[in-house]
Parts: C-alpha cells; sequence; structure tokens
C-alpha cells in the first residue's frame, strides 16, 4: 500500500464539506470517495461499456486513488452492481411516486411511456443493459440483477392490480401478475431495440395501448 494511499485511509471519516445535490453536509470522507465511484461508474458504463472497465480507468473518472476501488467496494464488478442499484432505487422512487398519484391509470400509462426519453437520455437502460450483459457470463452477478428485475416488477404488479380494480378487469385471463411480467418484457424489448437505434412499429404499438386503454377509460364502472 502506498504512502499516500495509507494517509488517505487512516483519515478520520468526518469531512466538512457539503452534499451538492442536496446541500446536507457534513459528509464523511468515505461518504464522499464511495458516490465519487459511484457516480464514476455511471458515467463510464454509459460512454464505454461495462466491458474491460478497470480499477485505473474508475479512478482516473472519480479523481480518486486507485486503491480506494477495493478498499470499499473489494472489486470493480462490486462496484459496478452498486452503480446499477443506486440508479435503480432513484428510477424506481421516481415510479412509486407517479403510480401512487390520484390520477386516472391512462394518465400514469402516458406518464410511464413519456419517461422512456427521459431514461435513455439518462443511460440507465444502458447501464443495466451492460450488467445483465456482465452477469451472463459470471453466474455470480445474476442473483442482483434478479433483484432488479423483481423490484421492477413488483413496482408495475401493484399499478396494474390497480388497473384491473379502476377498469374492473376481473374477467380478464390476465392476472396483474401475469400483466407485470408482459409490460416487463414489453419495455426492455422496446428500450434494447431503442440503444440499438431501432424502433420499427414501436410508435404504433404504443398509439395501439393508448386506444386500447382509452376505451377502457370511456366504459369504466
Amino acid at each position: 500500500m502506498t504512502k499516500k494511499l495509507s494517509k488517505e485511509l487512516a483519515t478520520t471519516v468526518e469531512l466538512a464539506t457539503t452534499d451538492p445535490e442536496t446541500g446536507a453536509g457534513p459528509r464523511s470522507i468515505r461518504e464522499a470517495n464511495v458516490e465519487a465511484l459511484l457516480d464514476a461508474a455511471e458515467r463510464l458504463l454509459v460512454r464505454e461499456g461495462a466491458a474491460g472497465i478497470s480499477t485505473r480507468q474508475l479512478a482516473k473518472e472519480a479523481g480518486q486513488n486507485h486503491g480506494l476501488v477495493h478498499y470499499y467496494f473489494g472489486s470493480v464488478d462490486e462496484l459496478l452492481l452498486q452503480a446499477l442499484e443506486r440508479f435503480t432505487n432513484r428510477v424506481l422512487d421516481r415510479q412509486r411516486a407517479m403510480y401512487g398519484s390520484d390520477a386516472p391509470f391512462i394518465e400514469k400509462w402516458r406518464t410511464a411511456m413519456a419517461f422512456i426519453e427521459e431514461d435513455l437520455a439518462s443511460g440507465y437502460p444502458k447501464i443495466w443493459a451492460e450488467l445483465q450483459a456482465l452477469a451472463w457470463n459470471k453466474p455470480e452477478l445474476r442473483e442482483r440483477l434478479q433483484g432488479v428485475h423483481d423490484r421492477w416488477r413488483t413496482v408495475l404488479r401493484d399499478a396494474l392490480a390497480e388497473a384491473i380494480e379502476e377498469y374492473d378487469l376481473h374477467d380478464s385471463p390476465f392476472s396483474a401478475e401475469s400483466l407485470a411480467a408482459l409490460v416487463s418484457q414489453f419495455n426492455e424489448g422496446l428500450l434494447l431495440e431503442r440503444l440499438l437505434g431501432f424502433d420499427r412499429g414501436h410508435e404504433a404499438l404504443l398509439s395501439s395501448i393508448d386506444a386500447w386503454l382509452s376505451s377502457l377509460e370511456n366504459h369504466k364502472p
């Protein structure tokens, strides 16, 4: 361990600094360093992809000593997973707030579809896809990726259960769970194609779904 790193790791945890996003403070050196590394991982995943991201790349991007990657996270893979999980927390907080509003389901659906452009611009679908591809060849990562899928599926299931009640679709062959699986697959496929720059049929599909929901809205009990 270098003298510089030894000094940095031995520093007391309190740092008189203010969080630039929340205005809260003070933060510890650990919190500031961890956040810088997670931010760097997000940027690298969006810009370059997961393949070949190294400890030194992450440290350079974060402006940190490269030894801190393993000190705080244990491995590059763990840092990338935590970056995805942190990003997922932000996006799911947004989704829960939207689905928890008093708006009719059709308006919630339209808002969710509008989020597609926001999410693509932020890089979230690419980060998720990059980590899924990484897990295909690293079974030890799959449980964490399954956890991300499961959290999304739960949010969708709960929202669609309310839609079933709102539109009195109890006689439908689709349960909230099966609809959540269907919508998840539709959404993931759409995003993967958009990442490739391919969108044939997307507008037509979204218009058809919107028209169907409009008909349900016009005839709801």
